[in-house]
C-alpha cells in the first residue's frame, strides 16, 4: 500500500531535498577501498568548514545515532573513579545522566528550569564546590527550544580543571558551533537534524586533550572506544562497517552546504526563520505563546505553548490531512508540564533544508487548522 508523502516538520529526522534522496542511488563502494577514503576525505573537509574547526581537533564518524556518539565520548572520558556533572536544561541533557547511570559512572545532575538556559553563576557555584572531572552540556536543547552559552560554560568548566563534553546534535549545521571559542573536549552531533540527512552517523569533533584523557581510562569498550575511532578517522576511515549509501548522501549534501548555499548563508537563513516563527506566534496570542525568551531562543526550532482549548492530537491529525507531519512536543516534557497544570508545547522546526517559502506555507496551514479547531 503506498505511503502518504508528508513534509516533515518535526525536529528530526528532517525533510530531505530531492537531490539528497537522489544521492542514495549513487554506486555503493567497499568501505576499505580507496574510494571510501576519497568520500570520507571530502566529508571531513566539509565538516571542518561547517564547524569552523581549529587544527587541534580530530574528526571521527561513529556508526549510529547522535546518542551513540555521546555515549562514546562519555564512556571514553569518564574513568570509574571520576566525578561527572550533567548539566540539564531539558530532556536531552538528562539523557547524558541516564547514559552515565547505565555505564556505572559517579554522576550528579545540575537542573535548570525548562525553557531557561544555563545560569553561569549557578554553574560556577556548583563547580567550585563539586570537584568534577568531566561535565556534560547541551548546546541546543531540542525539547525546550533553548540554546545555551557553551563558550562561557566550557570556559568555566576548564577553569575548574574539568573536561567539557557538548551535545551539539540539534544545532550543528544550523548555526555556529562555537567550537573554536568554547574548546570542548568533545563536541558530538549527527546527520538527521540541521545537516538534513538521514539518521545513522554520529559525528565527533575531538580535542587533543580528550585523547590524552581517554588513554588513561580503562574499559572504554570496543565500538565506544574514542581512541580507535580517531585512529581510523586519521586514516580517512570509519572503524566499523558504515552505511555507504548514507556516506554518498553526506558527500553530496555537505558539498552543497559549503560550496552552493554557503555556510554563513545557511546559518543566517536559520536565524531569519527563527524570527519569522517567533513573530508569527506573537501575532496569535489567542492560540500560541512563546516558551523561551528571545535571548535563549534556538536557531533551529521554536517551542510554543498552546491554548488549552487546542487538542495536540487533533491538530496533528488535521495537519496530516494537509500533508504535514507536525511535532506535538516532547512527551516527557509535556507530561511534566501537564502534571503541573501548565500549557502543553508544540515544536516548530526551522532547520536543515526547510526554506522560508516552505516554512511560510506550513505556518499558513497551522494557522488555519488551529483556528478551526479552537472554534
Amino acid at each position: 500500500m503506498p505511503r502518504q508523502a508528508l513534509e516533515l516538520f518535526i525536529p528530526g529526522p528532517t525533510w530531505l531535498r530531492p537531490e539528497t534522496r537522489q544521492a542514495a542511488l549513487l554506486p555503493e563502494f567497499g568501505h576499505r577501498d580507496s574510494q571510501a577514503r576519497e568520500v570520507v576525505s571530502s566529508i571531513f573537509d566539509n565538516l571542518r568548514a561547517i564547524a569552523e574547526l581549529p587544527d587541534d581537533y580530530d574528526i571521527a564518524l561513529v556508526n549510529g545515532s547522535g546518542s551513540t556518539g555521546m555515549e562514546c565520548a562519555l564512556r571514553s572520558l569518564v574513568a570509574d573513579d571520576d566525578r561527572l556533572l550533567c548539566v540539564t536544561v531539558g530532556v536531552f541533557g538528562a539523557l547524558f545522566h541516564s547514559m552515565a547511570i547505565g555505564n556505572g559512572k559517579q554522576v550528579e545532575r545540575l537542573d535548570f528550569e525548562p525553557g531557561c538556559s544555563i545560569d553561569l553563576d549557578v554553574l560556577e557555584h556548583t563547580l567550585r564546590n563539586g570537584r568534577f572531572n568531566v561535565v556534560t552540556l547541551t548546546h541546543n536543547e531540542s525539547s525546550t527550544g533553548v540554546v545555551s552559552d557553551i563558550v562561557g560554560a566550557c570556559r568555566l568548566i576548564r577553569a575548574h580543571g574539568a573536561l567539557p563534553i557538548v551535545d551539539g546534535v540539534s544545532l550543528f549545521g544550523g548555526d555556529h558551533s562555537r567550537i573554536a571559542d568554547a574548546l570542548p573536549a568533545v563536541y558530538a552531533t549527527t546527520t538527521q537534524k540541521c545537516l538534513a540527512l538521514p539518521a545513522g552517523q554520529a559525528i565527533l569533533f575531538v580535542h587533543r586533550d580528550a585523547l590524552d584523557k581517554a588513554a588513561q581510562v580503562s574499559n572504554r569498550g570496543y565500538t565506544s572506544d574514542l581512541l580507535k575511532h580517531v585512529e581510523f578517522g586519521r586514516d580517512r576511515q570509519i572503524m566499523t562497517t558504515p552505511d555507504t549509501t548514507l556516506l554518498n548522501q553526506m558527500q553530496v549534501q555537505l558539498d552543497t552546504i559549503v560550496h552552493a548555499e554557503g555556510v554563513l548563508q545557511r546559518f543566517a537563513r536559520h536565524r531569519a526563520m527563527r524570527t519569522t516563527v517567533r513573530d508569527w506566534a506573537t501575532a496569535r496570542p489567542d492560540r500560541f505563546e512563546l516558551f523561551v525568551a528571545d535571548a535563549d531562543a534556538s536557531p533551529s526550532l521554536t517551542t510554543v505553548s498552546i491554548d488549552p482549548a487546542l487538542d495536540p492530537a487533533a491538530l496533528k491529525a488535521a495537519m496530516r490531512e494537509r500533508g504535514y507531519l507536525i511535532d506535538t512536543g516532547h512527551k516527557k516534557l509535556n507530561d511534566i508540564l501537564g502534571a503541573q497544570s501548565r500549557r502543553l508545547l508544540i515544536r516548530i522546526p526551522h532547520m536543515g533544508d526547510i526554506g522560508p517559502a516552505m516554512l511560510g506555507r506550513y505556518l499558513d496551514a497551522l494557522d488555519s487548522e488551529s483556528a478551526a479547531l479552537r472554534r
